[in-house]
């Protein structure tokens, strides 16, 4: 499974994102792929589901992959939550 965290431009939120998610993955006895891009990319990248925050869920629904909303990227819990509810972990 691959996991693609996006935010505008695809440089330091997604990776923080990407380094957070990673973290919970890994907590959760997981082992998924997990990549980082902006979302002009991401509409074209290969993945199984989309990490990003509602304003590019927008952009990014069009894409027809799975979307996960994250709107704290800092927020360990929340990551988590969203994950679950995904059915990832």
């Amino acid at each position: 499974m691959k996991i693609l965290t996006v935010c505008g431009l695809g440089m330091g939120t997604s990776l923080i994102l990407r380094m957070n998610v990673e973290e919970v993955i890994k907590e959760a006895g997981k082992n998924y792929e997990v990549e980082h891009s902006d979302v002009s990319a991401a509409t074209t990248m290969p993945c199984d589901y989309i990490a990003t925050t509602s304003e590019l869920a927008e952009v990014l629904k069009e894409t027809g992959k799975k979307i996960i909303i994250i709107n704290n990227y800092f927020d360990k819990k929340e990551i988590e939550k969203q994950l679950g509810e995904a059915g990832i972990i």
